[in-house]
């Protein structure tokens, strides 16, 4: 997945930022759980993109909402 900037999740509607966060709260998940398990990452810096990510799109969420 391509890092998403706040201009990109500004673009989309409401359903597919949400889709999008789901998406990534899953991966996050998944990453969380192979790590507890003693597996080694690929990408150690995986897990601070998704939560940066993660991050722009409720920031985005929370100023449309005001």
């Amino acid at each position: 997945m391509d890092i998403l900037t706040a201009k990109k999740i500004r673009e989309m509607d409401k359903r597919e930022r949400e889709r999008t966060l789901l998406t990534l709260r899953e991966e996050l998940m998944m990453l969380y759980s192979q790590q507890t398990g003693g597996g080694i990452s690929d990408n150690p810096a995986k897990a601070k993109m998704l939560r940066k990510q993660i991050a722009r799109i409720l920031t985005v969420k929370n100023e449309e909402r005001r």
